[in-house]
């Protein structure tokens, strides 16, 4: 019951950041310099046909009228029409978005499976050559930015090995039947083999690149607070008692070790969102980060607050599963207030 307490409070917080975003992004979308009906239109349309866009636009009206009948059609659903693609936003997000979440779960998967378990042999083997390795190789990851390494997997495994492509998500030869917008999924529903191993080299080098600061950053915790737990007397005990070192590791070690690095990863998953526009620029993916850029640089005002509500939509969406994980996990958070679980 606690942890459906904890649900609703976090949901309604969570409504009141965005309600909070979205006036904020509204109004530096309004501000930035720049006549957006002029860049949509291009510099040989009239003053004519400028007004008329601007009053179609409502881009006269005062700035709290303007949010006040956005957010009368954000509640319908509607985040009106995008000056970059002349589609409704809402059209542009569930067409781009797939390609971003693909991506950045398939990242989030890698910094979990490789993290993770670098940190426990770096824990486990303290001091000696194994954590060495470790310590090099998460430092290395979180040394440079995502779209650094992007350059660097293109140069060397896609043009000097020629092991991976190095731009879209499918090669032209293949024609998938969009049903979820995954590839991967949608390659598998469509029972094709070959698609999904094209789809998932494609995927490799971008998920690689944007995952690999996380990885490093997955270790480095794991380790330090394996090495923490290391030091309290149960693990002591579990020696005493002959227990073997990779069940110690495991079952003693891991587990109370999780709870920080689970905060951390979350905070790095979330993060991936909002800062894969450099790795999908890079590789040419067509994902909603990109698409953000785009409509930027066109200071198309639908598309970027629209854009800018899903992003912080989704963060916020990550950190509530991973606050309601971590009161899973932990029974001293779920019965900190005397509360029962």
């Amino acid at each position: 019951m606690r942890v459906v307490w904890a649900f609703l409070r976090r949901t309604g917080t969570a409504l009141l950041v965005l309600f909070g975003v979205s006036i904020l992004i509204f109004v530096i979308a309004r501000v930035i310099p720049g006549d957006p009906a002029r860049v949509a239109l291009g510099p040989n349309a009239t003053a004519d046909q400028v007004a008329a866009l601007r009053l179609a636009l409502r881009l006269d009206d005062p700035v709290p009228l303007q949010y006040l009948h956005y957010m009368a059609g954000l509640v319908r659903g509607d985040l009106g029409i995008s000056l970059y693609t002349n589609r409704p936003v809402t059209t542009d997000i569930a067409q781009f978005l797939p390609a971003s979440l693909e991506l950045i779960f398939t990242a989030g998967l890698l910094m979990v499976a490789i993290g993770l378990p670098l940190g426990i042999i770096a824990a486990r083997f303290r001091g000696r050559w194994p954590d060495h390795v470790v310590r090099v190789v998460s430092l290395t990851g979180v040394s440079a930015p995502s779209f650094v390494w992007a350059v660097a997997f293109m140069l060397i495994f896609g043009y000097w090995l020629k092991w991976f492509p190095i731009s879209q998500r499918l090669h032209d030869s293949f024609q998938v039947a969009p049903v979820t917008g995954f590839l991967l999924i949608d390659t598998l529903l469509a029972g094709d083999g070959a698609a999904w191993r094209d789809a998932a080299r494609h995927l490799v080098l971008p998920a690689f690149a944007l995952a690999l600061a996380g990885i490093g950053q997955a270790a480095r915790l794991t380790r330090a607070n394996m090495i923490e737990t290391y030091d309290r007397p149960y693990i002591e005990m579990a020696r005493a008692f002959g227990f073997a070192p990779g069940r110690i590791a495991r079952r003693y070690a891991f587990r109370p070790s999780l709870i920080p690095s689970l905060t951390i990863i979350g905070l790095d998953f979330a993060a991936m969102l909002g800062s894969a526009f450099l790795v999908e620029q890079v590789f040419g993916w067509p994902g909603l980060s990109r698409y953000g850029v785009q409509v930027i640089l066109r200071k198309d005002l639908n598309a970027i607050v629209g854009t800018v509500l899903v992003i912080a939509a989704m963060f916020i969406l990550v950190n509530i599963i991973v606050d309601l994980l971590t009161v899973l996990f932990n029974p001293r958070i779920r019965l900190a207030k005397g509360g029962k679980a």
